[in-house]
């Protein structure tokens, strides 16, 4: 776990910094940001859709109908982007949305044909990019590296309650 430095020949004896090349939140944020810019790039100029289109379109492809409400959730963006996800999606003939027959208020999108057609083709270009992002690491270190993610991905809702009351602890 990494630890505040106080780095005396960088720094002023009594400023205490974060180690930025062993602060994970940094780090995955870092490569998170670059990963998403050139994504969205790459997918604009040849796909004619942003990256947000593409994380639903993903979920989208696995085959169920699935709600705005779930896609945010999973993917951790805020509903109201789905949302306007949603309808550019619908405009542009990538999904068909029905009632949710559990709630009226909602409805739940499918993948058309030209939506799986268009998932397939950016598919192609994502898997490359994560080729290429993982081309140093050996078959074992990308499982271990899946082990990890997944294991942080799963503690999320905990560093939120952590930070939670370590804010009211110290007012």
């Amino acid at each position: 776990m990494p630890q505040p430095t106080n780095d005396k020949k960088a720094h002023p004896k009594d400023r205490v910094t974060i180690q930025l090349d062993r602060y994970v939140p940094a780090l995955l944020t870092w490569i998170s940001n670059k990963l998403s810019r050139g994504a969205s790039v790459l997918y604009l100029e040849n796909f004619g859709v942003g990256i947000e289109t593409w994380r639903c379109l993903v979920l989208l492809a696995a085959g169920e109908p699935i709600s705005a409400q779930t896609i945010s959730q999973t993917i951790g963006l805020d509903k109201a982007s789905v949302s306007r996800c949603f309808k550019r999606m619908l405009s542009d003939g990538l999904i068909e949305l029905k009632d949710d027959a559990f709630d009226k208020r909602s409805k739940l999108a499918t993948i058309t044909a030209k939506g799986q057609q268009l998932h397939n083709q950016i598919m192609t270009v994502a898997l490359v990019r994560e080729q290429a992002l993982l081309k140093d690491l050996t078959e074992a270190e990308v499982e271990t590296l899946l082990v990890l993610l997944n294991k942080m991905h799963k503690n999320l809702p905990s560093v939120e309650a952590a930070s939670q009351q370590f804010v009211q602890q110290q007012g």
